[in-house]
């Protein structure tokens, strides 16, 4: 199927898939938060520009602006504001550090706190026809709090969050504010160390950039589909939340008024998660939407604690439930990673998809989401939204195909041995993919000076490359797998993106570090011609340790993940290998990489199904011999 036909998937709302940038005739509103963590809402008139918002800013927080750049997602602005959307959060900060900080939040220090802006105490950011229920829970909420009934603090779990109630006292939602995350500066529970843009429990998660992931996940949930709960970005200014003094987390005494920009969830009542209940009443629906959407979205933190249990009215213990999916922060990481999938081994996942589902996935149009997260958050990654369409374009193919969900998810898990890590099958298409791309490029650079070859060029790269993909089942072959580490002239055929700090001044030549985005320790990634373009993958099956670990907490036999508080952060052991990265490829690149992933999947389902097939035959010859 051609990259092109997905483009006529389910009709959005918002469709698109370039950020938008249409001139706004009257004035529009944004919330620009500074280092020092504060946040003012100010109206812009066409007239404004970068220097006269600083200005402003200058004027009424009497904080210094030279030497420092207005952000908006990941640009810098400059003259024109057009572009920037009414209620956009718009970040301050000095120059040496603007490319390691996207998220429109720094954390305070604690000293000369902001009392209040001219906004509400709640304010949502973000596009208002997708958030009608937010709507209705803010102007509950506000209520309350006029009436004197505060937040309450939540004591579970690794990050700061609160619980904001109506006005019979209920809990209605749970609001997370980004600089409170784990590793945030200002996490209220000490599990502090990390700035604003650096690798957190994931590397390819930054601190402070998991609130519009949550709400990202709600975003993509069309038609309420997972059942994931309202969540919207937001402004919100209280007492009660967290400022640490200093780098070593004491907090100041006296509370006052704050400003943060959190994520704001509907409060879900439930009996219990499903770490405490069985799986087998779980409907086999529930689970499969739950599953798609996680492939969707790569969520790395599937785990019993983030689904919810409620039981139906009228039922036993071993009644009808429903499923409630949370915690959804660590979703669509900026390169691929390992997922964690609670529900790959539960039975509802090994049944086929319903035609329903079947039509759901079918659906799907992973360009139309991107355009959509764009419009809606714009201080989204493109690194996210290629991983997003990489995923959806896998789940769509894999469904059409005949693949269960727990045949899909199986192919995007890696496997492990010992403690090392080797790529997930999913990675291996990527990193076979990426091989055919850079061939090609290759190939065209050697005909590129001569026109005449140019028809048998086309030839030779079409019989090649249909050459590759019928060899891609013995490629993705076990016994194949442990025997490509070696390639020609006793090179590494398959690489791992390095990621270490230490390797940064190691630079020479046409070797150019890549960041995670320039804040996160270096990738290695080579120059432009192909043998060392090559290299960019390197010692795939050595490599270094997962975070899933023989030290790590494990429930209910399987390994316990970290948004719910399973983990210690002083548990968390070395971040996963990062083996496929998809942001260094240009617009045209990327396409034609798109192009050749999608050839690759065919063969690889097949592999994955005879392998299949072959197991179970094994297993139950095995069963046979025991008796």
């Amino acid at each position: 199927m051609a990259v092109a036909a997905f483009r006529g998937g389910i009709n959005r709302e918002h469709g698109g898939s370039k950020r938008m940038e249409s001139q706004h005739s009257g004035k529009r509103r944004v919330f620009v938060q500074t280092e020092m963590g504060y946040v003012l809402g100010m109206e812009l008139d066409r007239s404004d520009n970068a220097h006269t918002v600083k200005r402003k800013l200058q004027l009424a927080l009497d904080v210094p602006t030279e030497e420092r750049s207005l952000i908006y997602g990941d640009t810098v602005l400059k003259n024109d504001l057009s572009y920037v959307r009414h209620d956009s959060p718009l970040l301050l900060t000095r120059n040496c550090m603007h490319r390691s900080s996207s998220t429109p939040c720094l954390s305070p220090t604690g000293k000369d706190l902001q009392e209040r802006d001219l906004s509400g105490p709640i304010e949502i950011l973000g596009y208002s026809n997708h958030f009608s229920r937010a709507k209705q829970l803010v102007k509950e909420i506000v209520k309350a709090m006029k009436k004197g009934i505060d937040p309450i603090p939540v004591h579970s779990g690794l990050g700061g969050a609160y619980y904001f109630r109506n006005c019979a006292g209920e809990n209605v939602a749970i609001v997370k504010p980004t600089d409170e995350e784990p590793y945030a500066p200002n996490n209220p529970k000490g599990f502090v160390g990390s700035a604003l843009g650096q690798p957190g429990l994931k590397r390819s998660v930054r601190v402070g950039e998991t609130g519009f992931r949550e709400v990202a996940a709600y975003l993509l949930d069309y038609d309420h589909f997972a059942n994931v709960p309202c969540t919207a970005l937001v402004k919100v200014t209280h007492e009660i939340f967290n400022i640490n003094n200093g780098v070593n987390g004491n907090k100041i005494r006296k509370r006052k008024q704050v400003s943060k920009i959190a994520s704001l969830q509907q409060f879900i009542p439930h009996d219990f998660d499903a770490s405490d209940h069985g799986t087998s009443s779980f409907p086999v629906a529930a689970v499969h939407r739950i599953g798609i959407l996680d492939i969707r979205i790569l969520n790395t933190d599937r785990h019993a604690g983030n689904l919810l249990v409620k039981k139906f009215e009228g039922t036993g213990s071993f009644g009808q439930v429903e499923l409630v999916p949370i915690d959804h922060g660590l979703c669509l990481p900026e390169n691929l990673e390992d997922p964690y999938f609670e529900w790959i081994h539960w039975a509802q996942a090994s049944i086929p998809f319903s035609e329903d589902e079947l039509e759901y996935i079918n659906q799907l149009d992973p360009f139309g989401d991107s355009g959509m997260l764009r419009l809606e958050l714009p201080m989204i990654r493109e690194a996210c939204l290629r991983v997003l369409v990489i995923c959806t374009i896998f789940l769509k193919e894999a469904a059409a195909f005949g693949l269960c969900l727990a045949d899909i998810g199986e192919m995007m898990s890696r496997e492990f041995r010992g403690h090392a890590e080797a790529p997930s099958e999913l990675e291996f298409i990527c990193i076979e993919a990426r091989r055919l791309l850079e061939e090609s490029k290759l190939l065209f650079d050697h005909v590129k000076a001569g026109d005449n070859e140019e028809f048998q060029f086309e030839i030779d790269c079409e019989e090649r490359e249909f050459d590759l993909t019928l060899n891609m089942e013995e490629k993705l072959s076990p016994k194949c797998l442990s025997s490509r580490s070696k390639g020609v002239n006793g090179q590494n055929s398959l690489y791992r993106l390095e990621e270490s700090v230490e390797e940064e001044g190691e630079n020479e030549g046409n070797v150019t570090p890549l960041c995670l985005e320039d804040s996160a320790p270096p990738v290695w990634h080579m120059g432009p011609s192909f043998s060392k373009l090559s290299m960019s993958l390197k010692n795939i099956t050595i490599g270094e340790k997962s975070w899933r670990h023989e030290g790590t907490m494990q429930k209910n036999g399987y390994l316990a993940g970290t948004s719910s508080g399973n983990m210690s952060v002083h548990e968390q052991l070395p971040a996963s290998t990062t083996f496929v990265k998809l942001a260094d490829m240009n617009e045209e690149e990327w396409a034609q990489y798109l192009e050749k992933f999608q050839k690759l999947l065919y063969p690889a389902f097949t592999n994955h199904k005879s392998v299949s097939v072959g197991q179970r035959q094994k297993q139950r010859l095995g069963a046979s011999c025991q008796f």
